[in-house]
């Protein structure tokens, strides 16, 4: 494995204290070619009521998908949970496709969430299989909220360190809009793996390929790297998202697995006390240690990286401009902690001061915004869009979980098509609508891989090239009109000029128009539901939508209507028609209140069955 590093700064001036970034690059050698370590992975679906739908129906597909890129000296083990996790696969070398396809079509949504019953399941098989030579990992896929076993966030954390610390990792994927996002992550943490937002159901399929591109080239892992700065030297912060330790004036870093696709990257920062002395002075000195596959053996490796920088005047550090590229990737790290404090803020009802917590970020980086990057670029613009949403009071759970993946992803990896991930939020209803585009270009707002990116339509620009256009006008599947676009300095992007116009058929033209404030809530009659007939007899959806999940099961000689949908009790009872209970059938609701005196539920308005 080769260590390099490069510094925010290459000169500092002596006799005042000085700030300096340094960003160290861990990559393997092109000498050690591609890496492919045997994989002892289990998949772990949340088959829970909530899962039906879409969610479920792309989360298997993306499952046969990775089992597509598995080899034959590979193990698969597939565990379903809902109350309770349920082996669909017994673990199994990757060798009987159809068997496992046959496996995965039987998987299909049912009652509450044990989320930690379904990981330890899970865990047991790939331990019957584990092997140092081996990636010994669980996938843990969900779309809600642990409801059912143990549900406490640190006794779930307490369980994942303790099987990292037996050699098997954990991976994270949370769907949709309901998942604990701070659980996720930290189970993703303790358990030196990845955590994944899928905001949209078909991007499942995008991620398990970063997931399984990272796990098919495992150049080395247990990366740990021990910082010992210089006499007037001091670690002021580690950027990155890892777990360190500082031992006096010693900081001690955990990176877990090196890729030989993505670079894995520790960026510090280093506060340096004046000095007299001329020329290159050392800052610190890095030693690092790894374990990699040799002859199809584990070995222990180690190595050591000399960090130092040049002592100059004042003049002759001013007149050095600081590197663009060091500069960027700490940007985005010290944005990503930004982005978890106003989120705190926000989570306390300090909107405001959240809102304040990302303009302040906004004007430092305008300051110094490097224009020909349009990654920087478009973060400002998130930024920006964020701080209008809390301002607006628009602060919900999809954007408090864009605003979370986009910090961890930023603090843990290097990979451009993770960072800055997120469609929600924008919309083009308030801007003016013309049926003609004369006298302007054609753009139109695509959903890329868990991002929404503009891109031209008009013959005579490039489709390829990114544009820079308001977030906060962004909406899938919207064809505006722009005035112009203008190349960006190095011509690697366009950016948006002019007034926008959404472009719509003949006859559906109007000037823009006042924010609406969001979309209408949903109407709630809180009328108890009635209906005739069995079940048979309902209305079907294959979508729950706005609507409540209710599930029929059954308690001694009684059926039982309970909640499984997210935010509710699943122990209360509930008052359900009883003509059209039947065991395992699930109902969506328009509404469901709790009853006056508390403890119970009713159900309200219309009752639809949901149908797979």
């Amino acid at each position: 494995m080769k260590a390099v590093y490069t510094l925010s700064r290459s000169v500092i001036p002596g006799g005042t204290p000085s700030k300096v970034d340094l960003l160290v690059s861990f990559r393997a050698e092109a000498s050690q070619g591609p890496s492919r370590r045997a994989l002892n992975l289990s998949l772990v679906i949340d088959r829970s009521g909530s899962m039906a739908g879409p969610p479920l129906k792309h989360a298997l597909q993306a499952s046969r998908n990775l089992v597509e890129r598995m080899g034959s000296e590979d193990w698969i083990s597939i565990v379903a949970y809902d109350d309770s996790p349920m082996t669909v696969l017994a673990p199994q070398q990757v060798r009987d496709r159809a068997a496992i396809e046959k496996a995965l079509s039987k998987v299909g949504p049912a009652g509450c969430t044990n989320l930690t019953g379904g990981w330890q399941q899970g865990v047991n098989h790939v331990k019957t299989q584990q092997s140092q030579e081996r990636i010994n990992r669980v996938l843990l896929l969900t779309d809600g909220q642990a409801n059912v076993g143990i549900t406490r966030p640190d006794e779930i954390l307490s369980k994942v360190k303790e099987v990292t610390g037996a050699g098997i990792t954990t991976t994270t994927l949370g769907f949709g809009s309901n998942f604990n996002e701070d659980l996720l992550i930290g189970m993703a943490g303790a358990g030196e793996g990845h955590f994944y937002f899928i905001q949209s159901p078909d991007d499942a399929e995008g991620v398990f390929g970063i997931e399984m591109e990272g796990l098919s080239s495992v150049a080395g892992q247990n990366l740990v790297v021990t910082i010992q700065p210089a006499p007037n030297v001091k670690v002021a912060s580690v950027l990155n998202r890892y777990r360190f330790e500082a031992r006096g004036q010693q900081v001690e870093v955990g990176l877990g697995e090196v890729y030989s696709t993505e670079d894995r990257q520790l960026a510090v920062e280093l506060s340096v006390e004046p000095g007299t002395a001329t020329g290159s002075i050392p800052l610190a000195t890095l030693t690092y240690k790894y374990q990699a596959v040799v002859d199809g053996a584990l070995k222990e490796f180690s190595g050591e990286l000399p960090v130092a920088v040049t002592l100059g005047s004042e003049e002759e550090a001013s007149a050095l401009s600081a590197d663009k590229n060091v500069l960027a990737q700490t940007n985005r790290l010290r944005i990503a902690q930004v982005k978890d404090k106003a989120v705190t803020l926000a989570d306390s009802g300090d909107l405001k001061g959240a809102s304040q917590q990302l303009r302040s970020t906004i004007a430092e980086l305008s300051a110094s915004l490097d224009k020909s990057s349009f990654e920087l670029i478009e973060e400002v613009d998130q930024l920006e869009h964020y701080a209008k949403r809390l301002e607006s009071k628009k602060y919900d759970a999809v954007i408090r979980k864009e605003m979370r993946d986009q910090s961890y992803q930023a603090g843990t990896r290097s990979r451009n098509d993770l960072a800055l991930r997120g469609t929600a939020g924008g919309s083009a209803d308030e801007l003016g609508a013309v049926s003609s585009a004369e006298g302007g270009v054609i753009v139109k707002c695509e959903r890329e891989g868990g991002k929404l990116r503009v891109r031209a339509v008009s013959e005579g620009y490039d489709p390829n090239f990114n544009i820079q256009f308001p977030r906060s006008a962004r909406e899938e599947g919207v064809t505006y009109v722009v005035e112009k676009l203008v190349p960006s300095a190095d011509g690697g992007f366009y950016r948006a000029q002019g007034t926008l116009k959404r472009l719509v058929t003949p006859g559906q033209e109007r000037a823009a128009r006042a924010s609406s404030g969001g979309a209408a809530a949903p109407r709630k009659t809180g009328k108890a539901s009635k209906v005739t007939g069995s079940a048979n007899d309902l209305p079907t959806t294959n979508s729950v939508g706005a609507g409540v999940l209710v599930q029929c099961v059954k308690e001694g000689s009684k059926l039982r209507a309970r909640v499984v949908s997210d935010g509710y009790d699943p122990n209360f009872n509930m008052r359900f028609p009883r003509d059209i209970r039947e065991e395992g059938i699930l109902y969506v609701v328009d509404e469901v209140i709790e009853a006056s005196g508390g403890g119970s539920y009713i159900a309200c308005g219309d009752i639809k069955r949901l149908v797979q």
